[in-house]
């Protein structure tokens, strides 16, 4: 077999197989940087999709995995529990704001939102209450890439627009961000009130959306209306959730406590996949019947996998027993600081920082190709999309690696 046969074989995410450029092959990481079969080394400002918050290789995450290798790497969670599961469920639910006390355990964040959709849909049923199967979802939000997550993305320029007819309906307003888009958002909850099961929100920043921000007072406002209209709130934080706004999670800075929660990504810090849905005990509880079909209706084969769980243990150990939080306020500042030459260049329509997350947004979509090869000559890994460039590095990246993807960002957008 030669050198380049097998790579024929991999079919890519987002990739046109017909005429993209091949893949850089990288064969090691460690910290904030990504290592190339050819000898280059990147500083990666995107923690790879935004999962490796405490950076690459970090010893302590990886003598978890290794250790929990030795002992059980996997084991069905139909019938049987396993010690690194349950503690892990219950650390987050001691981390999460409220009573989100019941944590189920999935293997991707497109999954987590699957199954807060399921739970929404199947407590009405459980409660009696039919037609309620439509979801109020807002525009520029992304979901991810399933079926009903897709359907809760937005429906006009989201990525999965194409999939249109294949997808469940759902309803879409414009986040409550002015007095008339929230009236807007109380008379849909209104008007569609008895067909609707739940409404979902990414709390603070719309990530694949466009790294769309708004203050925590919007997400208040959410909150808000849909306790008004009796409907249980999803919080997306497969994004958020983890220190990347500054908060361990993005919700406590509105004050509010969502009724599901969704969290993946940084969950592992980017070690493995894992993902959780949690709930509150109101929504646990209308799942509990002498009824056996009373029951949530799903089960992943890898759900709740040991090794994730200890990969997602030491995460969690990290963030207790290190600066993360620090880390994110510090990383603020000094994107604020190196991006703001940016505002109001031709061209650039937005500058806006938040936690670790940085975004500048073009007045027009730039050729992307051509702004990822301007961006890798300067030894930088950066994914621009649509019309964003943005960087959301690990919570522990150095301040000259910082300052390097800060200074391509404001050569190659100026």
């Amino acid at each position: 077999m030669s050198e380049a046969e097998p790579k024929r074989h991999l079919w890519r995410p987002y990739t046109q197989m017909r005429t993209a450029p091949e893949p850089l092959e990288a064969v090691r990481t460690q910290g904030s940087r990504i290592v190339l079969a050819d000898g280059r080394e990147l500083v990666d400002g995107i923690a790879s999709w935004w999962t490796a918050v405490h950076g690459y290789n970090h010893p302590h995450i990886a003598q978890a995995v290794a250790d929990q290798l030795a002992r059980m790497p996997h084991v069905m969670f139909g019938g049987l529990t396993h010690a690194p599961a349950e503690r892990l469920a219950a650390r987050l639910a001691d981390l999460l704001p409220g009573d989100l006390d019941h944590v189920f355990l999935s293997d991707s964040g497109s999954v987590a939102v699957e199954v807060a959709l399921k739970m929404a849909a199947q407590l009405w049923l459980n409660r009696g209450v039919a037609g309620r199967s439509r979801v109020l979802a807002f525009r520029d939000g992304y979901h991810g890439d399933t079926m009903g997550a897709m359907s809760v993305c937005d429906p006009e320029e989201g990525m999965h627009r194409r999939f249109g007819r294949y997808l469940p309906e759902q309803v879409f307003c414009d986040l409550p961000r002015s007095e008339a888009a929230t009236a807007a958002l109380d008379a849909a909850l209104s008007r569609h009130g008895k067909e609707l099961c739940a409404v979902i929100v990414e709390p603070l920043v719309q990530g694949a959306g466009g790294m769309r921000m708004h203050p925590p007072e919007v997400l208040a406002s959410v909150a808000r209306l849909a306790k008004r209209h009796g409907l249980p709130l999803i919080c997306d934080e497969i994004f958020t959730g983890f220190g990347r706004t500054g908060t361990l999670f993005a919700c406590e800075q509105a004050g509010i406590v969502p009724d599901i929660l969704c969290l993946s990504k940084a969950l592992t810090g980017g070690t493995m996949a894992l993902a959780a849905t949690v709930a509150t005990t109101e929504i646990f509880s209308a799942f509990l019947s002498d009824d056996p079909g009373a029951a949530l209706m799903h089960g992943p084969t890898f759900m709740a996998n040991p090794l994730a769980c200890a990969a997602a243990e030491a995460s969690l150990d990290l963030f207790a027993r290190e600066p993360r939080l620090a880390q994110a306020r510090a990383i603020a500042d000094r994107l604020a600081a190196g991006l703001a030459p940016l505002r109001g260049r031709p061209g650039i329509a937005d500058v806006r920082v938040l936690g670790a997350i940085g975004a500048v947004q073009f007045e027009s979509p730039p050729d992307l190709a051509d702004l990822k090869a301007r961006l890798l000559a300067h030894g930088v890994w950066v994914r621009p999309f649509g019309d964003v460039l943005y960087l959301t590095p690990a919570l522990t990246i150095g301040a000259a690696d910082l300052d390097r993807l800060i200074a391509a960002v404001v050569a190659e957008a100026a």
